[in-house]
């Protein structure tokens, strides 16, 4: 069980904003800590989409003691320390290392999340568990808390989705029969187009190097022959006549 807590949050839309991505991530339970008013006419269930018919009105206020006492934590924060020499905000992980970091924890677990201008406190990051850090450019690495929590949880899909509306493949690569087949077009359009018999095995090594390198699809492949074999017989045909 993965849950989401936000401390103190200041603005409605940002809580509907992350209940809406633990719905698309798979996550339920939204813990808060001190929150605004979540009218149900207002901005916070303007933003949850389709979260604000379960996550949001069954929401619980707990304190941070509650979290504290009742769940393994991690602590989201923009600012970390860059050596061991503090410990409050070191050592800190990235949302990428989180998933395996936290596969093996035993018990309930808790995302913690904090203000919008300040985060969380230093004497609040002292008392839960883990640190995670979203990587960003130095010169300004404070994100909206929104778009923390939709990366974070992002990252944490792999322990709170089950299935996806993707295929378990997003790109399968043509079979090599075919991606043979379609070298020995090209070098059949090769031969119509007259080009020089000395530079032909210039020409198929370089077409191989880039389909190679294109990982063709079945369908890509079957419609590049197809092609090159409508150009070579266009080309037959007018010789021909």
């Amino acid at each position: 069980m993965i849950s989401v807590a936000v401390v103190d949050a200041e603005t409605p839309g940002n809580v509907g904003t992350i209940a809406r991505s633990m719905k698309n991530f798979g996550l339920s339970e939204l813990l808060l800590v001190d929150p605004p008013e979540l009218d149900p006419d207002g901005e916070a269930y303007g933003f949850a989409g389709q979260a604000r018919d379960d996550i949001l009105p069954n929401a619980q206020t707990v304190t941070f003691d509650d979290i504290v006492e009742n769940y393994h934590t991690v602590a989201c924060t923009a600012t970390t320390n860059e050596d061991p020499a503090n410990h409050v905000r070191y050592p800190a992980t990235t949302p990428a290392d989180l998933t395996d970091s936290l596969r093996d924890v035993e018990g309930d677990i808790c995302v913690v999340f904090g203000r919008e201008r300040v985060g969380l406190s230093n004497d609040e990051l002292a008392r839960l568990d883990v640190i995670c850090s979203i990587p960003a450019s130095a010169s300004y690495p404070v994100l909206n808390l929104g778009q923390a929590a939709t990366i974070v949880l992002y990252e944490l899909r792999e322990l709170t989705v089950a299935e996806t509306q993707h295929p378990e493949e997003l790109h399968t690569l043509a079979e090599t029969p075919a991606v043979e087949g379609l070298h020995e077009e090209f070098d059949r359009f090769l031969g119509a187009i007259g080009h020089p018999e000395e530079k032909q095995h210039k020409a198929r090594r370089l077409f191989r190097r880039v389909l190679g390198r294109a990982q063709p699809t079945g369908r890509e492949t079957k419609t590049l022959r197809g092609l090159f074999r409508q150009a070579r017989q266009r080309i037959e045909r007018a010789e021909d006549d």
